[in-house]
């Protein structure tokens, strides 16, 4: 083999592999679709896990990422599906669980009682073991015959080592070592079926959202966004710091379409992938209100008051198909002229180019939202018409009770606004301007859409 060699040295077998790399051995397709269901069994144990502690987890820079490997791992679960359904006929007993062992590791990082715990399953175990698993299932495989597989498991490693990478840095900020429980999990990977310790008794989906301590005062709706955002007498450059705001607290979507996929049973993944690709884009528009915040030279932990009534009124008051209905309702308003595009527009005019770009994004993301909400939420009513007045009902029954929070000492709705102004406009080195700094109109009587507007 040695003097085997393409046409004037040209690479043989398509550049997959060397002559004698593909007379070796290699799996058997029962035993690659066995490892393929075990991947994908797992890639979907871990999407539930990132999303359903979203929610109660109070760290922002968590949030974001259980948010982006939410996203992450339903991707790659797709992509296993979709190659395990070319490689063998229906059923393709995609949803069975490969072995007990394995959903015992899951319902113990599942049921994990705290932040350290959950870490530890997800970064120290569950996470690097994975890759290995795709690494060495390359390894094994046939280069030829399984050429497909090889080149699908190349990108999925390539985002597995970005959440390891992730974890990696998350294990070091918590000074996280392993525990006899995290050794455990490690055996169960391998086959071994451990005791149960935290899933002996379920925990249940916590749909309260948390915050950390750089959101003091989340009840307080002092500062009313949009009615300062379509206000024709304000300047435009003020405006890209109150939408910088309303990017920043959309950090309220992921922790309720949170709340929809975790109660939500008995639907095609399709749906879950897409749900989870929306939570996705609506934690990346939270950060990209952090990002314009620290271009303006603004500390928005001190000077904005990041509210999450929102996402505690709707989890909590009503049903997951409810809470799609109202958030669907509220992206209708985005679409026309005096939406999405108004904002795109106040970026361009401000002379901006980052809030621009980010209000350009934002558009463009709603465009696919508004048809994962056609696919998922239209389309079990009758028609559209139906769908919009059953949001507009399901969000006017909605109670985020302004007063009830300032008499029971949760917020004094303080009008933060001046602070933020003033803090953007020293950060310039400009003057502010009156009629910007007095601004003052809560939403003690407006909602935060466009209905009213």
């Amino acid at each position: 083999m040695s003097e085997y060699s393409g046409y004037r040295g040209l690479p043989m077998l398509a550049g997959l592999c060397t002559m004698e790399e593909a007379l070796g051995d290699g799996l058997s397709v029962e035993e690659c679709v066995r490892r393929l269901k075990r991947m994908h069994y797992s890639l979907k144990r871990l999407h539930r896990i990132f999303n359903d502690r979203l929610t109660a987890e109070p760290v922002y820079e968590l949030k974001m990422g259980f948010s982006l490997h939410s996203h992450l791992c339903t991707e790659q679960a797709t992509v296993l599906r979709q190659r395990v359904g070319e490689m063998r006929e229906p059923p393709l007993g995609m949803d069975t669980v490969p072995c007990e062992a394995l959903k015992r590791l899951f319902d113990e990082i599942a049921n994990a009682p705290d932040t350290g715990d959950l870490l530890r399953g997800l970064y120290l175990v569950a996470v690097p073991q994975l890759r290995l698993e795709m690494e060495k299932y390359r390894v094994d495989t046939h280069p030829l015959a399984d050429a497909p597989t090889r080149r699908l498991l190349r990108a999925t490693l390539l985002d597995m080592k970005d959440i390891e990478d992730y974890g990696e840095q998350v294990q070091s900020a918590f000074g996280l070592e392993e525990t006899e429980w995290s050794r455990e999990l490690g055996k169960a990977w391998e086959g071994e079926l451990i005791e149960r310790y935290f899933s002996a008794e379920p925990r249940p989906f916590d749909g309260v959202p948390q915050r950390d301590a750089r959101f003091p005062d989340p009840y307080n709706m002092g500062v009313n966004a949009e009615v300062f955002l379509y206000d024709k007498t304000m300047p435009v450059e003020p405006k890209t710091l109150m939408m910088y705001y309303k990017r920043l607290r959309e950090i309220d979507v992921p922790e309720m379409m949170a709340s929809i996929i975790a109660e939500t049973g008995d639907q095609p993944w399709a749906y879950y992938r897409d749900m989870t690709r929306q939570l996705w884009d609506e934690a990346r528009h939270a950060m990209m209100g952090e990002v314009g915040f620290a271009q303006k030279g603004v500390d928005w932990s001190k000077h904005v008051m990041v509210n999450f009534t929102w996402s505690l009124a709707l989890n909590t008051q009503l049903t997951p198909k409810e809470r799609h209905a109202v958030l669907y309702f509220i992206e209708q308003g985005l679409m026309p002229k005096n939406g999405k595009r108004y904002e795109w527009e106040v970026g361009k005019e401000s002379g901006n180019p980052l809030s621009a770009l980010f209000q350009d994004f934002d558009w463009a993301d709603e465009v696919l939202h508004a048809r994962v909400g056609r696919d998922w939420y239209v389309s079990t009513f009758e028609n559209t018409k139906e769908a919009v007045r059953y949001g507009d009902e399901c969000w006017s029954r909605v109670l985020m009770d302004w007063n009830r929070y300032k008499d029971s000492g949760k917020t004094e709705h303080r009008n933060w606004w001046p602070d933020c102004y003033q803090a953007a406009s020293e950060h310039q080195g400009i003057t502010p301007e009156v009629e910007v700094m007095t601004y003052d109109i809560s939403y003690e009587t407006v909602r935060a859409d466009l209905k009213t507007l």
